[in-house]
C-alpha cells in the first residue's frame, strides 16, 4: 500500500493498494523545487481528526482503503479581529486545540494570561450598498512564526524598546505594535451605528453561542484558511495586570470594555455614561501626547491592587465604628434601625429596641456587595447577595446621604471578606468609595468656562440611545463636568479608572445563555458570572435564584441528551438543557471560571493546561 499525491488544490492524498513494495514519496516533479514539509500533516476528513502521532501505523488509526486523507500545513493564515477594531492576518495552528492556538496568538501579540481569552465567530456588521467596496485594512503578520511550546510561562516577557523582538525588526512592525498597545481614537458615530447592538438579553445570549470549543482544533469546528474570527476576553477574571509588561493586554481590555459601553452590551446609569465619555475623551487626549503609554510600577501585581493604588486620596472627616448605626431602608419594606457588629448587620423596629433581640441578623461573610448609585438623584443603594442554602437572597439597603453610604459600603465590603470595622483598611476603603462618588459630581462653573475652549464629538463618546435623547450641545457641558474630575489622571491611571468603574457595574461579568430547566415548560436565562450562576425570568427580567461556585459539589453533562446537571451543598440539584448555545459552551464557562480561581502567585508561573482541559473539556477533551 502506498500514497499517491494527486494534482489537487488541497494536496489531496488518495489511498491505493499495490501488489509490490513501493516507498512512501511525495514530490513536486513539475518545478524540482525543494520544499520544507515539516509543518505538514495528514487530516482525516471522514473522522475530522489530524493524524499527529507519527509513531502510529495507519492500521492503528483504523484507516482503511476508502479513507480520504488530506496532506496540508498545520499553520495557516487567519484573519483576526481584535477588541480595538484592528484586523490582523497571521499564521495560526489549525491542528492544536483552540486553547493552544490562543496561547500562540497571545505569545506573538505579547498578551500574558491567554487563558482569559478565546476565539469566537464574528457578528455581521450592518452594511450599506455604498460601503461594499470599503474593505477594512488588514495588517499582515504572517511572516512571524508562532512557536508553541508544551507550556506557557506567564512570567514577565523580555522586551526591546518596550516591545517584543519580532515587532522591533522594522518600522512597519513597530507601527503595528503601536496600534495594538495604544488606545484608538473615539469611533465616529456612523461606525458605532454600523456595529451589531444587542437589543435584549436573548440577543446577548445568541452572541455567547458563537464561542469556539477550546478542546477542539479550528478545522474540527469548520474554520478554514483566511476565515475571520474575533479574539476577545472571555473570562472576566483579570489577574496579575502589570502596566509595564501588559501594554497590549491592558489596552485591548479597555477597548473591549469601551465597546461594551458604547453598544449597550452592559447597562449603566446616565451619570456613569457621562463619566465613561469623559474618561474616553481624556484617554484619547493623553494618548496622543504621552510618548510612553504605560508607567513602570512593579508593585502593581494584579488589577485589584493596581486599581487600589490609583485611588485619589481625599480629605474628609474621619468616622469611627460607633457612628455606623443609622436608619436605613430595606427595599420594598418600611424603615428599620440597622446596627453593624463584627461581620454581621442586625435590624430592629426602632433605635429604642436596638438593645434587645433583632428582627434578623444577617452574616455578610461571603456575600456579594454591589453599588446602585445615582449621585445626581441622591440615590445611594447597597445591593447585597446573601448566601443561602438554596442559592442567594437579594437585599437592598438605602442610605440617606453620601457619607453614610461610603461608611456602610466600606463596612459591607470588609465584612464580605471576613474583616471587621476595626480593620486598618476601613478608612482607606471609605476614601476609595468617596473618590469614586466624587467623579460623578458635576462642576458647572468650571465646565461652562471651558465649554467654549473644548471641541469634542460627544456622539463618539456615548451610546446611540443618548444620540437620540440629547443634542451634542446638551451633552458637551455634562461630559466636561465629569472631565474636570479626571483631567489630572495619567494615561495608565485613566485606563485603570475606566476599568474600575466598568467592573463596578451591577451586570459586569455576566454572560447569558437561554436554557430550559428540567421540569419547566418555558425558556429562561442563565447568567454566568465569575463566581456564581444566576437564574433569570425571561418574561420580566427578574433574578429568580443565584448559586455560588464555592457551594458547588459537582457538575456533569449528559452528552447523549445534551443536558447539564449541577449539585450544590444542601442537597440542591439543578438540571437544564441549552437553547441558544451548545451545553459544552456553558460547561466550559463554569469550568473556566473555577480554573481562574485556582491561580495564585505561590503556584508555578507555568500555565496548567492539563487542569484547564480537565475542568472545561468533558469527555470530548479526552
Amino acid at each position: 500500500m502506498a500514497f499517491v499525491k494527486t494534482n489537487h488544490t488541497k494536496s489531496q492524498l488518495k489511498m491505493h493498494y499495490f501488489s509490490g513494495k513501493m516507498p512512501f514519496k511525495i514530490s513536486n516533479d513539475r518545478h524540482k523545487i525543494k520544499q520544507d514539509w515539516s509543518d505538514h500533516a495528514l487530516w482525516w476528513e471522514q473522522k475530522q481528526r489530524w493524524l499527529l502521532r507519527t509513531a502510529w501505523t495507519l492500521e492503528k488509526y483504523g484507516i482503511h482503503a476508502d479513507a480520504k486523507l488530506v496532506f496540508m500545513p498545520q499553520h495557516k493564515p487567519l484573519r483576526l479581529g481584535l477588541p480595538n477594531g484592528i484586523t490582523l492576518r497571521l499564521r495560526v495552528c489549525f491542528s492544536n486545540p483552540v486553547f493552544q492556538t490562543v496561547m500562540g496568538i497571545c505569545r506573538m501579540l505579547n498578551i500574558r494570561h491567554p487563558e482569559e481569552l478565546s476565539l469566537l465567530r464574528p457578528m455581521e456588521e450592518k452594511k450599506k450598498k455604498k460601503d461594499k467596496n470599503l474593505a477594512p485594512e488588514i495588517y499582515d503578520l504572517t511572516e512571524v512564526n508562532l512557536i508553541i511550546s508544551t507550556s506557557f510561562a506567564v512570567s514577565r516577557p523580555c522586551l526591546y524598546n518596550g516591545m517584543p523582538a519580532h515587532f522591533a525588526d522594522s518600522p512597519e512592525m513597530e507601527a503595528i505594535y503601536k496600534m495594538l498597545s495604544v488606545t484608538q481614537p473615539p469611533p465616529a458615530p456612523e461606525v458605532i451605528a454600523k456595529q451589531y447592538r444587542p437589543a435584549s438579553v436573548v440577543d446577548k445570549a445568541h452572541i455567547n453561542g458563537r464561542w469556539l470549543d477550546s478542546s477542539r482544533c479550528l478545522l474540527q469546528q469548520g474554520i478554514q484558511e483566511n476565515d475571520k474570527l474575533w479574539l476577545r476576553f472571555k473570562y472576566y477574571s483579570t489577574y496579575d495586570m502589570d502596566p509595564k509588561y501588559d501594554a497590549v493586554r491592558l489596552t485591548q481590555l479597555y477597548e473591549q470594555a469601551r465597546w461594551a459601553i458604547l453598544l449597550e452590551d452592559i447597562d449603566c446609569t446616565e451619570e456613569e455614561m457621562m463619566l465613561f465619555g469623559a474618561l474616553q475623551y481624556h484617554i484619547s487626549k493623553v494618548a496622543q501626547s504621552e510618548p510612553q503609554i504605560m508607567s513602570n510600577n512593579p508593585a502593581m501585581d494584579d488589577l485589584d491592587s493596581a486599581l487600589q493604588s490609583l485611588e485619589v486620596k481625599m480629605e474628609g472627616e474621619g468616622s469611627s465604628a460607633s457612628d455606623l448605626p443609622k436608619r436605613l431602608t430595606l427595599k420594598g419594606y418600611k424603615q428599620y434601625w440597622f446596627k453593624f457588629q463584627d461581620t454581621s448587620i442586625s435590624y430592629f423596629k426602632s433605635k429604642e429596641e436596638s438593645i434587645g433581640e433583632p428582627i434578623q441578623m444577617i452574616n455578610l461573610k461571603g456575600c456579594e456587595v454591589a453599588p446602585d448609585v445615582n449621585v445626581a438623584a441622591q440615590k445611594f443603594l447597597i445591593r447585597l447577595l446573601i448566601p443561602a442554602p438554596e442559592g442567594m437572597n437579594e437585599v437592598y439597603l438605602r442610605c440617606e446621604n453620601e457619607q453614610q453610604y461610603a461608611q456602610w459600603m466600606a463596612g459591607c465590603r470588609l465584612a464580605s471578606k471576613g474583616k471587621t470595622l476595626a480593620d486598618s483598611s476601613f478608612q482607606s476603603e471609605i476614601q476609595s468609595i468617596r473618590s469614586f462618588l466624587a467623579m460623578q459630581k458635576t462642576n458647572s462653573s468650571s465646565s461652562s468656562a471651558n465649554a467654549s475652549e473644548e471641541s469634542i464629538n460627544t456622539h463618539s463618546l456615548v451610546s446611540p440611545r443618548y444620540h437620540k435623547k440629547y443634542k451634542p450641545k446638551q451633552l458637551t457641558p455634562r461630559i466636561l463636568d465629569a472631565y474636570q474630575n479626571v483631567a489630572q489622571l495619567s494615561l495608565t491611571d485613566a485606563l485603570m479608572r475606566f476599568l474600575q468603574i466598568w467592573q463596578a457595574l451591577p451586570d459586569f461579568g455576566l454572560s447569558y445563555v437561554v436554557v430550559r430547566f428540567k421540569g419547566s415548560r418555558k425558556d429562561e436565562v442563565l447568567g454566568i458570572a465569575p463566581n456564581r450562576l444566576i437564574r433569570i425570568d425571561l418574561s420580566v427580567g427578574d433574578v429568580v435564584k443565584t448559586w455560588r461556585y464555592n457551594n458547588m459539589k459537582q457538575w456533569n453533562v449528559n452528552w447523549d441528551i445534551r443536558q447539564m446537571a449541577i449539585e450544590f451543598e444542601g442537597n440542591v440539584n439543578i438540571a437544564f438543557s441549552c437553547v441558544t448555545a451548545d451545553c459544552k459552551i456553558v460547561h466550559e464557562f463554569i469550568g473556566g471560571y473555577i480554573f481562574m480561581s485556582t491561580r495564585s502567585r505561590e503556584k508555578s508561573e507555568t500555565l496548567n493546561e492539563e487542569l484547564f482541559h480537565k475542568l472545561t473539556g468533558g469527555h470530548e477533551a479526552l
